[in-house]
């Protein structure tokens, strides 16, 4: 094989690796440089400069490459380009054709000047103001169109000062020189729109994510606020674990991928409370359906103590006036102000209802009834005792059955949407934070070995958030040491992964969180 067309054929095999090379690239930066770098390798350019066409009216650099110069700009540099957008038209509509990359998109097609010193058709000013700072000497240029699959114009790659292999003096591009550059020219502009293809629809897909968050919170405010702190901690914990050097995870890491996917899940882990009726969610005291039937509780007991004034008159013979000031009415009105009291502190639905407030409730609404319109009614009905005997919050065990249901419908919603391979795991990290590592959990009573760990940081996430919210109308906000004094029983008592809880603590996950999102008076720590 002679000489021209050994070096052809080395060439060939060039562009082909370039081009196997681009279509593995996620980076959009290395991307560039590789497109620059592999046109510079073809053509035996010593410079060259990528630029990407924005909104089809300017022309920007991305990245400015000079070997000889030893010269780099943009990309994954920390040289930032200078240099303004350079306009397809001029401000009076007029296209600007008198520069070389300009004309080149106007166009649309590849530009080879054997000289820039001897061309009189283009405006080289700026070259001519680069060399006399420089003491470089630009001489052939090569300008191509960057076309995607849809002959679209996407930027230009422009290649300076081609080399000759032997003497390394500068020479005119050739044709093959300019039949490989664009044939690479079109590979990279395909391999970039469609990394701006995935970019935008990733884009895309994470605005509808959070767009779910935001739907929610208009349904719900505090649960739309803690699907927005979820995924803080959520990731929080999970970058503490791939830094952790000590214990079971000193070796263990999670992925980007996996990362990515964490994060998703810790958005849509409770897209299933969309349909959670509001008055279970939203509950905030303990006869609240959705009116708070307190209410009605103050009504009957205000018509207990006019019946028992009435009853003291008459029994009595005495005047209104001294009826109402005697002991005997006295004592037992104060008595049924106290037991109304306890009524409505026990309505307001604390994180614990002492065992005895519950059953002197029960006393009450054995001891009363009122006499309405001619019938007997109890002081309090048997469901307004039923809800009032709440030991914990404010809803009942069918209420929280309700709201448990969220998660069932969350893993059917996420089951149901055809993710991508890379996403694939998504549903199984969002429906597990209700599962327990002993297997008690739900909804499907997994123990921690049928746990992925993304999923089990993710329960640990959702109970710490939950415990130290400052926005749930049931509730006051839970001061930090109390938050991880319950959150360490739970890790004991096989509720969550007590490895991860340990990670948690160690590296301070608690503590970076509580400054960032709790009211300062939480903070006892």
């Amino acid at each position: 094989m002679n000489p021209a067309n050994h070096n052809l054929l080395h060439r060939i095999n060039l562009l082909n690796n370039i081009g196997i090379s681009l279509s593995t690239e996620k980076n959009s930066d290395r991307l560039l440089e590789k497109i620059l770098l592999g046109a510079k390798e073809l053509t035996d350019a010593d410079g060259g400069t990528l630029y990407l066409l924005v909104n089809e009216s300017f022309l920007k650099m991305e990245i400015v490459r000079t070997k000889s110069l030893n010269f780099a700009m943009g990309g994954t540099t920390d040289t930032q380009i200078p240099f303004e957008p350079i306009p397809i038209y001029l401000e009076d509509g007029r296209p600007n054709d008198k520069m070389v990359v300009t004309r080149c998109v106007l166009e649309g097609r590849t530009i080879s000047i054997p000289d820039a010193y001897n061309s009189d058709e283009y405006d080289f000013s700026g070259t001519y103001a680069f060399d006399k700072k420089t003491g470089y000497h630009s001489q052939s240029f090569l300008t191509i169109p960057m076309k995607n699959h849809e002959n679209d114009i996407i930027g230009v790659l422009q290649l300076i000062n081609a080399k000759d292999s032997a003497s390394g003096e500068t020479r005119v591009f050739t044709e093959e020189d300019q039949q490989l550059a664009e044939s690479l020219a079109s590979q990279a502009a395909v391999a970039l729109t469609n990394k701006q293809l995935i970019d935008g629809m990733k884009e895309l897909f994470d605005a509808l994510v959070k767009m779910i968050a935001s739907t929610i919170d208009e349904k719900s405010a505090h649960t739309g606020n803690h699907c927005r702190r979820i995924p803080i901690l959520t990731m929080m914990l999970a970058d503490a674990v791939n830094r952790t050097q000590k214990g079971p995870f000193a070796n263990f890491k999670i992925s980007d991928d996996e990362l990515y996917q964490l994060e998703t899940a810790a958005w849509l882990h409770d897209c299933g409370k969309l349909t959670t009726p509001d008055r279970v969610m939203e509950k905030s005291k303990k006869l609240e359906m959705p009116i708070d039937r307190i209410e009605l509780v103050k009504a009957r007991f205000e018509i207990l103590k006019r019946d028992i004034q009435l009853e003291l008159l008459k029994n009595s013979n005495q005047s209104v006036t001294d009826a109402i000031t005697g002991d005997e009415l006295d004592q037992k009105l104060k008595k049924i102000e106290e037991e109304l009291e306890l009524i409505e502190k026990t309505n307001t639905g604390a994180e614990f209802t002492p065992d005895e407030n519950i059953q002197a409730i029960a006393s009450i609404a054995e001891q009363y009834s009122v006499e309405i319109d001619g019938m007997k009614h109890p002081i309090l009905t048997k469901d307004e005792i039923h809800h009032l005997s709440i030991n914990k919050g404010t809803i009942t065990q069918d209420e929280r059955d309700i709201i448990n249901n969220h998660i069932v419908v969350t893993i059917k919603m996420l089951e149901s949407l055809p993710f991508p391979k890379h996403l694939s795991q998504v549903p199984e990290f969002a429906g597990g934070h209700h599962e327990r590592v002993d297997g008690k959990g739900f909804p499907k009573g997994l123990t921690r070995d049928e746990m992925s760990v993304p999923a089990r940081i993710m329960a640990i996430a959702d109970i710490f958030e939950a415990l130290t919210a400052n926005d749930r109308p049931y509730k006051s906000p839970m001061k930090l040491s109390m938050a991880i004094r319950i959150l360490d029983d739970m890790s004991r008592t096989g509720h969550i992964d007590r490895e991860l809880y340990e990670v948690f603590i160690d590296e301070r996950v608690h503590l970076d969180y509580a400054h960032e999102n709790l009211d300062r008076e939480q903070i006892d720590l």
